[in-house]
């Protein structure tokens, strides 16, 4: 059983004049770029995202959030790292967005049943045993998504790295039903 929504397909034959590299997953997905770039057509747009949001979500390859949100090419920012957790460099990620790039508005996104409730930060020690040096990181787990998603608002509208902290909203996305249900901030 796959745990992926289809299995790879085989790709199809080589572009004329060009071999068929080798069987990797990563070769595949050049191979795909290939096509894709066969019939791509600069969209003329810039990195300045139309909808002027940037959304924060958890990599977890069950989200398409472009579809679970309605966007389309060049409407948002789109950040994304393991738990959707507003790090140091997320913080990073959304003074750029903000203050190059115009965005105003952020959106949180956490969902359900997420690999981040599995693990505690004791990986960080794990790791620190099994090649001799201590990550830099925080692993960020959490086991309420809830009040992970709240204390990343709270990052987001303390910072005083950013603009605009006003339009900060939080959700929590349900990885069976594809809704999102809205965090509301601590008073």
């Amino acid at each position: 059983m796959s745990t992926s929504a289809h299995s790879p397909a085989e790709p199809s034959a080589p572009v004329a004049g060009q071999a068929r590299t080798g069987g990797t997953v990563t070769d595949h997905l050049v191979e795909a770029n290939v096509h894709y770039a066969a019939e791509f057509s600069d969209p003329g747009m810039d990195a300045k995202p139309v909808l002027r949001v940037a959304v924060v979500a958890c990599m977890d390859a069950r989200l398409d959030l472009h579809k679970a949100l309605g966007l389309a090419l060049g409407d948002c920012h789109t950040i994304r790292n393991a738990g959707g957790v507003v790090t140091d460099d997320v913080i990073r990620s959304l003074t750029i967005s903000q203050r190059a790039l115009g965005t105003s508005s952020v959106i949180l996104i956490h969902h359900t049943n997420c690999g981040m409730e599995s693990i505690t930060e004791e990986f960080r020690q794990e790791l620190e045993a099994e090649v001799g040096q201590r990550p830099v990181w925080a692993v960020e787990a959490y086991s309420d998504a809830d009040q992970d998603v709240r204390q990343s608002m709270q990052r987001v509208r303390t910072s005083p790295f950013l603009l605009h902290n006003d339009d900060v909203r939080g959700f929590v996305f349900d990885v069976t039903s594809g809704l999102l249900r809205e965090i509301l901030p601590t008073s």
